[in-house]
């Protein structure tokens, strides 16, 4: 696949860098350039990151790094067995347990939310740091609601960090969670409530917690260019009309239709 001139690979995360210094100095910038488009797409294009991902995998599948990055790629795009198989190689070569949480979610991907709670009561959560603590929360919850337990996934976003006021990278995701949820149990006060709360801390637009917060008050967003557009086309339509009729009406004393050279006399 293209890579574009202004990717030289040292964009790359510096962790990353040093693992692929395993490799040859030729093929660990062509991983590198990969990498760095997996990154650089993930968001906007995921199949085009999932492209570079496969790329990058069958050039070096024995760096940890590539196969997180593969993994990821895949996740975006809704490959679970994939990514979890890819996730399961990464932690296997380095033993760390950071991925925990998003294999946990590949499970639910596959319809096992049973297994990822299963997950989430293991050892392994407790090494987890504060973000993949939370991480590892809002997927507990998401599998209760994949069951049908709203309650319990009300309980389970319960946490010191959603009461907390400190706002840090996950509060936004974690208040949009529990009021996604308190609305899903037909608690729509305190769900708006909650959703107030995540615009307030959602700084980045990582969630569209505005937007719920502005339907729950009755708010409808117009299109402006779309109502321009649809005025521009009712008044051509007319216009067209306009003139057949007065083509139509133009008829000589006998009833027989005007030769297109009279008209223009």
């Amino acid at each position: 696949m293209p890579i574009p001139e202004d990717v030289t690979g040292d964009e790359i995360d510096k962790d990353v860098r040093q693992e692929l210094q395993s490799l040859p100095k030729g093929l660990a910038e062509d991983v590198a350039k990969n990498l760095v488009m997996v990154a650089r797409l993930i968001d906007e294009d995921p199949e085009g990151a999932y492209g570079y991902s496969k790329v990058a995998l069958r050039l070096a599948s024995r760096v940890a790094a590539v196969r997180e990055a593969a993994g990821f790629a895949a996740y975006a795009n809704q490959k679970y067995s994939e990514a979890l198989a890819e996730f399961r190689a990464a932690r296997r070569m380095t033993g760390n347990v950071e991925l925990w949480p998003v294999m946990a979610d590949c499970e639910r991907g596959l319809g096992r939310p049973e297994k990822a709670l299963d997950m989430a009561g293991a050892p392994e959560v407790h090494k987890l740091d504060k973000a993949g603590q939370v991480e590892m929360r809002l997927v507990a919850a998401g599998a209760r609601r994949d069951m049908d337990q709203l309650d319990a996934a009300i309980v389970t976003l319960q946490s010191p960090e959603l009461a907390s006021n400190s706002v840090q990278p996950w509060t936004a995701r974690l208040r949009y969670a529990y009021a996604d949820a308190l609305l899903a149990a037909g608690r729509e006060s305190e769900a708006r409530e909650w959703f107030a709360k995540a615009v307030e801390s959602d700084k980045d637009g990582s969630t569209d917690a505005s937007d719920r917060l502005a339907e729950l008050d009755g708010v409808e967003f117009v299109d402006a260019f779309a109502d321009e557009e649809d005025e521009g086309d009712g008044e051509a339509a007319e216009k067209v009309v306009e003139g057949v009729a007065e083509v139509e009406d133009v008829e000589d004393a006998d009833g027989e239709d005007v030769e297109e050279g009279d008209l223009k006399d």
